[in-house]
């Protein structure tokens, strides 16, 4: 079972902070009320161009180095550990990327093909697309 989960936190216009955490089967439908509801209630939400937080883990900065440097290529996880030292100027172990990875296959942002020690990934175009809307 893939639960998926999502934590959205904002302030109103009178410094109330609200909450909301959803778990399991998420739709764009719901994501789309709960935006409705950050706008109601006078929070940052503006419905011409969402203001998301930028996620600066290293799950993320993985993601993002995916779609701007692997969008039309066929990797592996040493291209992707090689790329984001370049990039970010940061160490990330082997282990890391390849969960990583792994994590976004099962989330079908990756197409994953090979065996055990020989994995190669692509980018999922479907997914892709989406994805790339979503970034700043």
């Amino acid at each position: 079972m893939n639960n998926k989960k999502i934590k959205i936190e904002f302030f109103d216009n009178d410094g109330i902070k609200h909450t909301i955490a959803l778990e399991g089967s998420i739709s764009r439908e719901k994501i789309s009320k709960i935006l409705d509801y950050v706008e109601l209630m006078g929070g940052t939400y503006s419905s011409e161009k969402p203001s998301l937080p930028q996620e600066d883990n290293k799950f993320e900065k993985v993601k993002r180095l995916l779609l701007y440097n692997f969008s039309d290529k066929i990797f592996v996880s040493k291209d992707v550990q090689k790329a984001y030292f370049e990039f970010y100027g940061e160490n990330l172990s082997l282990s890391t990327v390849s969960t990583y990875l792994s994590r976004l296959a099962d989330r079908n942002f990756l197409i994953k093909t090979g065996s055990s020690g020989e994995w190669r990934y692509a980018l999922s175009k479907n997914n892709m697309i989406k994805e790339m809307k979503s970034f700043p």
